[in-house]
C-alpha cells in the first residue's frame, strides 16, 4: 500500500514541477540566451537558490550517505569537498562572468588564444562528462525511486529521466533554475528533519557510533579509509565542482560579478554545514540495520521502514529533489555546449537565432537519452562518479587554472594537459594495486595534468593571438545565436508576424 502512496507522490510532484516550469518560463523571449542562460540576468536568490540544490545532489542523497552507512564520518568528505569547490570557484573564476562566455568550451579556448583544436576537444569531454553527471543523477534516483515503490529498477531509472526531461524541454534555463530554487528549499528542509530523527531513533550520538568499526567513528573516518584515499575522495568532489559546467552556466548567467561570487560563497558556507548532515543518516542506517546489501539504500531504507509515512513522503519529495535538480543543470549546460560548440564543429557555424529554442530541445531529448543509456550499465553512485571526474575532468581543472593564472599557456599545452589528465586516471582505474593506495586517480591525474601542461607550454611557442584578439573572435561567432527573434518560448509565431 506504501508503495503505491510513493509512486503516486512521485508522479503529483513531478506534475507540479513541470506546471512550475511551464509557468516560470512561459514570457520569456525565444534566443539562445533565454533559454540556455536565462538571458544572463539570473539575480541572487536564484543563483543561491539553483546551485545549492546543484550541490546537494545525487551523491549527497545516496553517495554520501551510502559511504557514511560503510564508513561513518569519512560520509562527510563529499560534502568538505563540495564546500572548498565551490569557494574556490568563487575566489579564482566568479571574474570570467565580464566576458560573456557561453560555455565552460569558450572559457578554455580563449585562454589559449580561442584556439578551434582545443574547443573542440573539450567541447566533446565536457559534453561526455555531462552525460555522465546525468547518468549518475538518473542511476541514483532509480535506485532512490525503486526503493520507495516497490518497482524494478529500469522503470525507476526511466521514470525519473522523463520527470526532470520534461521540465527541462518544456521551459529551458528559466524552468531549472525556479525548480531548483524550490527544490532546494524542499531537499534542506527534508535533509536536516531526517538527521535530527535518525538521531532520536537511535538514542543520540552514542548510539550512532556503537555499532560501527572504532575506524569509522575516528576523524573523518581516516582510520577506516586511509588518510590519501580521504584526500583523494574530498579532492575528487572539489575537483568535479571546479569543472562541472554546470557550475560554470552558474557563472555565465548570474547578473554581475559580485553577484555569483556572493551567491557561491553563502552556497560553500551552507554546503560546509550540511556535510556532516549524510555522515550521521548513513550512520544512524547502519545502527538500525548493518546487514544492507547495497548501502546505497541506505537513504530511502530509513525513510521507508523507520520513519512515520507522512514524513516519509516529505522524504521522498527531498531525495528526489536532490537527484533531479542537479540532473536538469547538467542537462542543461551539456546542449549548451552541444548547440554552441558540437553544433559548430559539425557545420562550420552557430545555429541561427531563430532554431536555438528549437534545436536545444530536441538535443535534450537526445542527451538525456543517451544518459538513460549509460545509468542501466552502473549501480555505485560513488565508484561511477569518481571515476568519471577523474578521467574527463581533472583536465579541465588543471586547464582553466593555468590558462587563467598563466600567460604562458598556450594550446598545446592545453592538449597536452587534457590527454596526459585522462591516461594517468586510466592507468590507476586498470591497475588495482594502484587504486587501492589512492583510492581515487584524482590527484595522480591532477598532477600529471599539471606537469604536462607546463611542460609542453614552455617547450612551444607562446600563443601570437592576445587575449583581446580571442575574445573578439568568439563574440563574432556567438553573435548568430544572440539576434532576437520575435517568438517567444512557450508560445506560437503568430501568423504574418516579422521575419
Amino acid at each position: 500500500m506504501n508503495s503505491q502512496i510513493f509512486l503516486a507522490t512521485f508522479v503529483a510532484y513531478i506534475a507540479a514541477m513541470i506546471g512550475f516550469g511551464w509557468w516560470v518560463s512561459r514570457h520569456k523571449r525565444g534566443n539562445g540566451d533565454d533559454f540556455l542562460l536565462g538571458g544572463r540576468s539570473v539575480p541572487l536568490f536564484l543563483t543561491i537558490g539553483t546551485t545549492v540544490a546543484t550541490m546537494v545532489g545525487t551523491g549527497s542523497s545516496m553517495g554520501a550517505v551510502g559511504f557514511g552507512y560503510a564508513n561513518g564520518w569519512a560520509g562527510a568528505l563529499y560534502g568538505i569537498g563540495g564546500a572548498v569547490g565551490v569557494l574556490l570557484l568563487a575566489l579564482l573564476f566568479a571574474p570570467v562572468r565580464k566576458l560573456r562566455f557561453m560555455t565552460m568550451s569558450e572559457e578554455l579556448a580563449y585562454y589559449v588564444g580561442a584556439n578551434r583544436l582545443v574547443r573542440n576537444l573539450v567541447a566533446l569531454l565536457i559534453y561526455i562528462a555531462c552525460i555522465g553527471w546525468l547518468g549518475a543523477h538518473i542511476l541514483g534516483g532509480g535506485l532512490y525511486l525503486s526503493w520507495m515503490a516497490d518497482i524494478d529498477l529500469t522503470t525507476a531509472r526511466i521514470l525519473v529521466a522523463l520527470g526532470f526531461g520534461v521540465y527541462c524541454v518544456i521551459g529551458g534555463y528559466f524552468a531549472v533554475i525556479w525548480t531548483d530554487t524550490v527544490q532546494a528549499v524542499v531537499l534542506f528542509a527534508g535533509f536536516l528533519l531526517m538527521a535530527v530523527l535518525a538521531l532520536i531513533e537511535v538514542g543520540g550520538f552514542s548510539g550512532l557510533t556503537a555499532g560501527m568499526d572504532a575506524g569509522a567513528t575516528s576523524f573523518f573516518g581516516i582510520e577506516a579509509i586511509g588518510g590519501l584515499p580521504a584526500l583523494s575522495l574530498a579532492t575528487v568532489i572539489a575537483v568535479g565542482v571546479l569543472a562541472t559546467p554546470s557550475f560554470r552556466q552558474r557563472i555565465y548567467s548570474g547578473e554581475s560579478v559580485s553577484s555569483v561570487r556572493r551567491s557561491f560563497v553563502i552556497t560553500g558556507v551552507l554546503y560546509l554545514g550540511f556535510s556532516i548532515i549524510p555522515a550521521i543518516i548513513g550512520m544512524a542506517t547502519h545502527a538500525l540495520n548493518p546487514g544492507l546489501e547495497n548501502s546505497n539504500f541506505a537513504f530511502p531504507f530509513l525513510a521507508t521502514e523507520i520513519l512515520p509515512l507522512g514524513l516519509g513522503l516529505l522524504l521522498l519529495v527531498a531525495g528526489l529533489s536532490a537527484t533531479m535538480s542537479s540532473a536538469s543543470s547538467d542537462a542543461i549546460a551539456g546542449v549548451s555546449t552541444l548547440m554552441r560548440d558540437l553544433y559548430v564543429l559539425a557545420t562550420g557555424h552557430t545555429p541561427s537565432a531563430r532554431n536555438v529554442v528549437r534545436f536545444s530541445r530536441i538535443a535534450l531529448v537526445a542527451t538525456i537519452g543517451l544518459a538513460l543509456a549509460f545509468a542501466l550499465t552502473s549501480d555505485n553512485v560513488i565508484t561511477y562518479i569518481t571515476r568519471m571526474i577523474a578521467t574527463i575532468m581533472a583536465g579541465l581543472f588543471v586547464c582553466a587554472l593555468l590558462g587563467r593564472f598563466w600567460p604562458r599557456y598556450n594550446w598545446q599545452g592545453a592538449v597536452a594537459t587534457l590527454v596526459s589528465a585522462s591516461a594517468m586516471s586510466l592507468s590507476i582505474i586498470a591497475n588495482a594495486d594502484w587504486s587501492a593506495y589512492w583510492g581515487n586517480p584524482s590527484i595522480p591525474a591532477v598532477l600529471a595534468a599539471l606537469t604536462a601542461g607546463v611542460a609542453v607550454s614552455l617547450l612551444t611557442p607562446a600563443s601570437r593571438v592576445s587575449p583581446e584578439q580571442a575574445l573578439e573572435i568568439l563574440d563574432e561567432e556567438r553573435q548568430r545565436m544572440e539576434r532576437v527573434p520575435d517568438a517567444t518560448l512557450n508560445e506560437p509565431r503568430v501568423a504574418g508576424a516579422e521575419r
